[in-house]
């Protein structure tokens, strides 16, 4: 497994390496196989560089080929404040000139919501996974997604992979609802064989806080159920780490 990882000083710099990153990896996928997927994240960081797209020269980018689902949502309506999907429309895809960009969007596949029957919606989503990412093996396989960005908690979950929560055990789905209890709440995400069978997965991660949780997933002793996102580990794929200089403190020394 190739393994990077990329410190800069703070959560702007941290945002424009991981944009220059994105575009350069969007433009290697469309030149080796004439497309390109990526599962987005929510999270400040990624936030900030969806707005970093929308404002810059990216747009030279053919964003036709590209194809946008998401990594995990909360169980809200599309248009709720917690809403990821919300996230990146307003941070990215609402603030394209629709003149310039008519014939030049990518493809958006948001999370299905159903708020009474969240195992329905994953389920759902699952078979749209399915259907719009590339399935290299066969139609039993798991779907290759080309780029996973993700965030960390300072629980160290990712995506809406918990600590302690079933989602952590899934080995059948590609995207379950995962019932997270300190929030009494359900969470829709993608589960760890899917994002370990992407081609690059991608951590952004800013802020003292998230230091003993980059740690421990990194360096510690291994205990998943513990911290989830020692659970990735892309089986043929790149990982890449962006850290801030607060959140590597650790892994510098």
């Amino acid at each position: 497994m190739y393994h990077q990882t990329i410190v800069k000083p703070n959560a702007e710099e941290v945002a424009l390496a991981a944009t220059e990153w994105l575009i350069e990896t969007i433009r290697e996928s469309i030149a080796a196989r004439g497309q390109c997927s990526i599962a987005l994240s929510g999270g400040s960081t990624p936030k900030r560089l969806y707005q970093i797209i929308a404002e810059s020269e990216s747009n030279k980018l053919d964003w036709s080929l590209v194809t946008l689902v998401w990594g995990d949502e909360r169980n809200v309506p599309h248009d709720h404040v917690d809403s990821n999907y919300r996230m990146v429309r307003e941070a990215w895809l609402d603030r394209l000139d629709p003149k310039n960009h008519a014939q030049n969007m990518p493809k958006v596949f948001p999370v299905v919501i159903d708020l009474k029957a969240p195992d329905r919606a994953a389920l759902q989503y699952e078979k749209q996974l399915r259907e719009v990412l590339e399935n290299e093996g066969d139609k039993d396989d798991l779907p290759t997604i080309d780029i996973v960005l993700l965030g960390l908690g300072d629980d160290a979950h990712t995506a809406s992979l918990f600590p302690e929560t079933e989602a952590l055990k899934e080995s059948d789905h590609l995207f379950v609802a995962n019932f997270v209890p300190k929030f009494s709440a359900y969470r829709l995400t993608l589960t760890a064989p899917i994002i370990n069978a992407a081609r690059n997965v991608a951590f952004l991660v800013c802020g003292a806080s998230k230091r003993p949780a980059v740690d421990v997933v990194l360096h510690g002793p291994r205990h998943p159920d513990e911290y989830p996102a020692q659970l990735i580990e892309p089986k043929l794929g790149r990982l890449w780490w962006f850290l801030d200089s607060a959140a590597a403190a650790e892994v510098l020394k």
